[in-house]
């Protein structure tokens, strides 16, 4: 395990509720703001603060001959100021449409013409603008990521073109069962909570947010000390750190030296404390979506592991308590599983099953059911091992290319504050024991559970409840 200091010395926590507090963070010696961590296989992982507050972290990987590069800037959907609801998303669209030195058809070309990809990502508490290209053509990723990142234009034009878009994909969203069904479930389960908020905005939001509204968030938030860039594969991190700081140098930005970067977010649960109801929204379809669920715990919390384990049990693959009770041996479902998802401050956990309308009712109380067992009769070794087994093999494989590996540095500098290889983060699943996983089991059990349910019904009472 490797503390992620802020800029290689102690930080003091903001005050509880500020976004940017700092978790508990081990400083390293003041003057090395460089941590050198060896993986297995040669792969090396380095972190420097730059000027500016600027943090770069690489993961040099033997054998590689690509390099996937992100930028990162931790503001999310959930950072949104009232009247700013879906400048996010905005943003995630519109820096790719021109920026001073480079119009939207340059930036796309840059990468069409090395045969590289390029996207962004919008969440609810960061943002990422990252590449996939051959390790020669790093250099030309870093410089158009940067010049989109510091000089974006957001001409008015543009936004207009864009708002079409974005509402295009929000209707594409609302016309999917499933999508609505995991959308109106996390609106209830969170409350007024700005988690709860819709990532993409809604359609409201997005038709009236003008110009200067998303220009204001564009300007308060992509700067120098709330920038993260995090890479993976073929590289040299030195190098890495040079291109970086004449990217921004060349775009204009002033890079103070020995800024700080801003603090992490606070980690202090907030209480959420769900509410026990049936939502159900009328969609004209064959097959019901149905999540239940309730408020999970949060991206620190040293539980996560066993939540994966819990979830791997309960609901992660074909030999899944859920599959196997409510497909296999009863034919009710296509489709069921168990998630979490877990945040700075809070979380949720929910079980997913489609089935045929008349079969509501009989589904919703055996993914009750499940939970209930596994909360009140524990686990067996056979079943943890098997979970074990598959977390294990699946965080290998998730890291085999360096996409995965440039995402797990960004999430540990933005959300945790520690890195963990690979052979401690397998050690920690293997630490779970079946009582850790019963205990957590029993907390969500106890939990007030939301129910949505999207299908031909009005009313709970149209399928038996």
């Amino acid at each position: 395990m490797i503390p992620l200091p802020l800029n290689g010395f102690g930080m003091s926590p903001a005050p509880a509720g500020e976004r940017g507090a700092t978790g508990a963070t081990a400083p390293i010696e003041a003057g090395d703001p460089t941590i050198v961590h060896g993986e297995a296989g040669g792969a090396l992982v380095r972190r420097s603060v730059l000027p500016g507050g600027v943090r770069v972290l690489t993961e040099a990987m033997p054998g590689q001959r690509s390099a996937t590069i992100g930028f990162w800037v931790a503001v999310g959907s959930r950072d949104e100021q009232d009247g700013q609801h879906g400048s996010t998303h905005f943003l995630e669209h519109l820096l790719f449409k021109g920026t001073k030195r480079r119009t939207a058809l340059e930036i796309a070309s840059a990468f069409d013409e090395v045969g590289g990809e390029s996207n962004a990502a919008t969440a609810k508490e960061s943002t990422c603008y990252f590449a996939r290209v051959l390790d020669s053509d790093l250099p030309m990723a870093i410089d158009v990521i940067a010049d989109m990142i510091t000089s974006a234009v957001i001409d008015p034009n543009e936004l207009e073109q864009e708002r079409d878009v974005i509402l295009e994909e929000i209707a594409m969203d609302a016309d999917d069962p499933g999508d609505v069904a995991h959308e109106r479930f996390v609106e209830a389960v969170m409350g007024h909570h700005s988690l709860g908020r819709p990532i993409g905005g809604t359609p409201e939001a997005i038709t009236g947010i003008g110009r200067d509204a998303v220009w204001e968030h564009y300007q308060r938030f992509y700067t120098p000390e709330e920038l993260v860039i995090t890479a993976a594969g073929s590289l040299d991190h030195d190098e890495v750190c040079d291109l970086v700081l004449k990217a921004l140098r060349t775009a204009g930005w002033e890079l103070e030296e020995g800024a700080s970067p801003v603090p992490r977010r606070p980690t202090v649960p907030v209480e959420i404390t769900g509410s026990q109801r049936i939502d159900v929204i009328r969609r004209p379809v064959e097959q019901v979506n149905i999540i239940m669920g309730c408020p999970g715990i949060v991206a620190t919390d040293e539980r996560r592991h066993v939540m994966s384990v819990l979830n791997a049990i309960l609901g992660g693959g074909m030999s899944s308590r859920l599959f196997q009770e409510i497909r296999e041996k009863r034919g009710l479902v296509y489709s069921t599983y168990s998630f979490s998802a877990a945040y700075s401050d809070a979380g949720y956990f929910g079980m997913y099953a489609g089935c045929a309308p008349a079969k509501t009712e009989r589904v919703i109380k055996l993914l009750g059911e499940e939970l209930e067992k596994l909360a009140a009769d524990g686990i067996t070794d056979e079943e943890l091992r098997k979970a074990v087994g598959q977390l294990s093999g699946g965080m290998v494989l998730a890291l085999e290319d360096p996409g995965s590996r440039m995402s797990r540095l960004g999430r540990a500098e933005l959300v945790t504050g520690v890195f963990h290889d690979i052979d401690e983060s397998l050690e920690r699943v293997k630490a779970v024991t079946p009582a850790q996983v019963q205990e957590l089991a029993a907390l969500l059990a106890s939990r007030p559970r939301t129910i949505t349910v999207v299908g031909p019904f009005d009313k709970p009472s149209d399928f038996g409840m």
